[in-house]
């Protein structure tokens, strides 16, 4: 089987440092990965598409528990290539109240520096990255078209991360499939 993601230096590892970036949230107004890392660890959920079947489920869980990882001091970003406008439309029809960002322009920029873009395609992959304050990325899984994720371990990585208590919360959410 041909790599889908040919072409690129590879996903961004568990250890790297986490490339910085800027790209506009669904009203437009720019988001910065190291102005946010100032304060908490940041959790990089990287999609193909709004109003996608798959993707509309797994972030509709991370919506339904965003409490648990505000709790462990996380802030959860979405990204992938679809313009504001669509973002902010999907936002509002799903009731996310977590920051979606648009990697339009330049087309897949931030998720080819992450090593999730499929340039065939034109979209990013599933990616998930969780960055720690220090910009150092401790969970990184990168999954091919179609593929779903598994919350379960990034839930493990949120809590770990944390180092407060039990991973009860995130650990036992169910995991979206599509």
């Amino acid at each position: 089987m041909t790599d889908p993601l040919a072409g690129s230096d590879g996903p961004v590892a568990v250890g790297d440092r986490a490339p910085d970036f800027t790209l506009p949230d669904a009203n437009n107004v720019p988001v910065t990965l190291s102005e946010l890392l100032v304060s908490k660890a940041v959790l990089l959920v990287f999609y193909p598409f709004a109003f996608s079947r798959i993707c509309s489920g797994e972030l509709s869980a991370v919506r339904d528990d965003l409490a648990s990882f505000q709790n462990h001091h996380v802030q959860v970003l979405g990204i992938s290539t679809d313009p504001p406008p669509t973002l902010q439309a999907w936002s509002r029809a799903e009731g996310y109240s977590f920051p979606l960002l648009s990697d339009f322009w330049p087309h897949g920029e931030t998720a080819r520096a992450y090593g999730c873009f499929l340039a065939k395609a034109g979209m990013a992959v599933r990616g998930t990255f969780l960055v720690e304050p220090s910009g150092t990325v401790v969970f990184a899984e990168v999954k091919g078209p179609g593929e779903v994720r598994d919350q379960a371990g990034w839930r493990r990585a949120v809590a770990a991360l944390s180092g407060r208590g039990s991973e009860t919360d995130l650990a036992t959410a169910p995991a979206v499939g599509g």
